[in-house]
């Protein structure tokens, strides 16, 4: 005869959820919220969630250009007084309570509230303009510039923008300045004008004439959302499991190209514009300080709520301070061996062409689309390189992206937890409407949409996001009171010397740090443009509601509280009740009768009836 086999649901006393039965147990989650499997899911999403295209295509720029080497000692310190201590406090918060931001923030204070790629191969341009690296190079060696398929001297090439020749190297302009002639006329590499005439259409663009839609790019679109859709169908449960690859699959191909590029021809010289001629005297300047701040804190994407969210599905007593400091030292590591990577192709590409780095290097989409492209092409076997390289920048895309959506769908989920039982309608409901009002970034001027966005969006508000967060924490809710929740009843063992460090960042260091970022923002502050072209006021107006709007709801949540919820401004200025962790919640809810979960797996007790007794567990068998 078959045993039957009894199981039931039952809480530990930390709060975590057991499946107990036949004296087995099992992790489940009551609240039906999700959890991490391990512990490595959750360190393996923070780190694919914070190493992104800024570590790739932003940072070995702001490395050349901030002073090579040198640049790397206000990056560490902005890294220590106010990338890691905001990391922190961010993982504590989200893993302490088990919620979102929008639920956290609401109760921790109520008065800040809520707080693809084929390349053009052969010599049918789609405009005389543009030029290879290798053509231009034969046209250079005999003293001359190429344009429109042939060599021209001095003369010829100036008067193509109706310029004289000054002599064998310079144009004179019609404001008599003079100006080195390959400045003087404007050409597009091969690369980048597939880029802009083949795969966006943008040339002849702009914001008063999108264009047409490119349905290529939509349907790029689609595949991208329905690869998030896939991934994130079952929340943490499925998006777990593939950031075992995702997350790790780009420093497979970084230690590939890295590799490949330091054993190509000009290596060196790249490495030594990226890094090996520190300048120590732009150290005395503030905007080298200012760009080091600002990329800390968006490369390790404080203040945008996906750290929240990923530790709000971690175990109550998991040591999240250790994760904390290895990730963002990780993801600080990555940039600088990213910069290597890059800067060995870009110095092999200037090798190649017969130009100096400076000539090549760039940053932004700039590098991604256009300059490594050119130089895959120099090398032997390119579509193997551009393969490799491409499919690393879509899987960071995706991490991130993953995180951003999850952020989404646990402020849903914990808004309205009824709807935790229908994730798959959810997640592709919300993919759905994210895919519909992207397709604007998918007409032929969408890059001009993109760069709106791109310069306003994630900008000033996610600052004063940060800084609302930091003087919440550490002046309203108190930094003893919530070092005793992580020391305490987290039980995260924590050092003095930590406990200072930690106490001094949180209260001093890190605010100025943010402070400073924004003041320097306002006033570095200039109108949006893309390349030559400055949007038009109104559009710049636009740009200015993607910083204002999300800031509303700050007061929009404070009036809420005040005269929907008739709060005082004590009770405005104080964590409510229900600022627990989620274990604690559930034992001071009423219980009801039976507090057991019986789950039959033998098909012969399926219809049958369950008669309990009290005393001793009876086995049937």
């Amino acid at each position: 005869m078959t045993r039957r086999k009894d199981k039931f649901n039952v809480n530990d006393e930390n709060g975590q959820a057991m499946e107990v039965g036949n004296g087995e147990e099992a992790n489940v989650d009551p609240d039906n919220r999700g959890q991490w499997s391990n512990q490595c899911e959750f360190f393996l999403s923070c780190l694919a969630y914070s190493v992104g295209f800024g570590n790739i295509w932003r940072f070995p720029y702001l490395c050349y250009k901030n002073g090579g080497a040198a640049f790397l000692i206000p990056f560490t310190i902005m890294l220590l007084v106010a990338g890691i201590p905001l990391f922190f406090m961010e993982v504590a918060l989200g893993q302490y309570v088990s919620l979102g931001p929008n639920i956290l923030f609401p109760k921790l204070c109520p008065l800040t509230g809520d707080s693809n790629c084929i390349f053009q191969s052969g010599h049918n341009y789609s405009s005389i303009s543009c030029y290879t690296f290798e053509e231009n190079a034969l046209c250079r060696d005999a003293s001359m510039y190429y344009y429109a398929g042939e060599c021209h001297n001095t003369d010829t090439f100036c008067g193509i923008d109706s310029l004289e020749a000054v002599n064998s190297t310079h144009c004179l302009t019609a404001n008599n300045i003079s100006i080195r002639a390959e400045l003087a006329v404007k050409r597009y590499s091969a690369a980048e004008d597939y880029y802009r005439n083949r795969m966006l259409g943008i040339n002849g663009r702009s914001w008063s004439d999108l264009g047409s839609i490119r349905w290529e790019l939509v349907g790029c679109l689609a595949l991208a959302w329905i690869a998030v859709a896939a991934c994130l169908i079952k929340g943490v449960k499925s998006s777990g499991k593939v950031v075992y690859f995702t997350a790790i699959f780009p420093y497979v191909v970084l230690v590939i190209l890295f590799v490949r590029g330091i054993t190509l021809e000009g290596a060196y010289k790249g490495i030594e514009f990226y890094i090996l001629k520190p300048n120590m005297s732009r150290l005395m300047e503030a905007e080298v300080w200012n760009d080091a701040a600002a990329q800390i804190f968006f490369s390790l994407s404080t203040a945008f709520g996906g750290l929240i969210v990923l530790a709000s599905y971690n175990g109550f007593k998991v040591n999240c301070m250790r994760d904390a400091i290895v990730i963002a030292i990780s993801n600080c590591v990555t940039s600088v061996f990213a910069g290597f990577v890059i800067f060995s192709i870009l110095g092999f590409m200037a090798t190649s062409a017969g130009v100096e780095v400076t000539d090549v290097v760039s940053s932004g989409s700039g590098l991604a689309f256009i300059a490594y492209p050119a130089a895959v092409t120099m090398m032997p076997l390119p579509p193997l390189w551009s393969c490799l390289f491409f499919v690393m920048f879509v899987i960071l895309g995706l991490d991130s992206q993953f995180s951003l959506v999850e952020t989404l769908t646990s402020a849903i989920y914990d808004q309205f937890t009824s709807l935790r039982e229908h994730k798959p309608l959810v997640i592709s409901t919300l993919s759905l409407f994210m895919f519909v009002i992207s397709i604007a970034f998918c007409l032929e001027g969408g890059l001009y949409v993109f760069e709106l966005f791109n310069w306003y969006s994630g900008w000033l508000s996610v600052i004063i996001y940060g800084i609302v967060e930091l003087f919440t924490v550490t002046y309203i809710y108190g930094i003893d009171r919530f070092m005793k929740n992580i020391r305490d009843e987290m039980e995260i063992y924590m050092p003095m010397f930590l406990y200072v460090y930690w106490a001094a960042s949180w209260a001093v260091l890190s605010p100025i740090v943010l402070m400073t970022v924004f003041f320097f923002a306002i006033y570095s502050y200039i109108p949006a443009y893309y390349e030559d072209y400055v949007y038009p006021p109104v559009v710049q107006g636009c740009g200015w509601l993607l910083v204002v709007l999300p800031l509303l709801s700050l007061p929009v949540s404070a009036l809420y509280e005040i005269f929907y919820n008739k709060r005082t401004f004590k009770e405005m200025i104080s964590a409510t009740e229900d600022f627990k962790p989620a274990h604690e919640l559930r034992r001071r809810e009423p219980k009801t009768e039976p507090s057991i979960r019986y789950v039959y797996d033998n098909d012969a007790y399926a219809n049958g009836e369950l008669k309990v007794e009290t005393g001793a567990r009876n086995d049937h068998w």
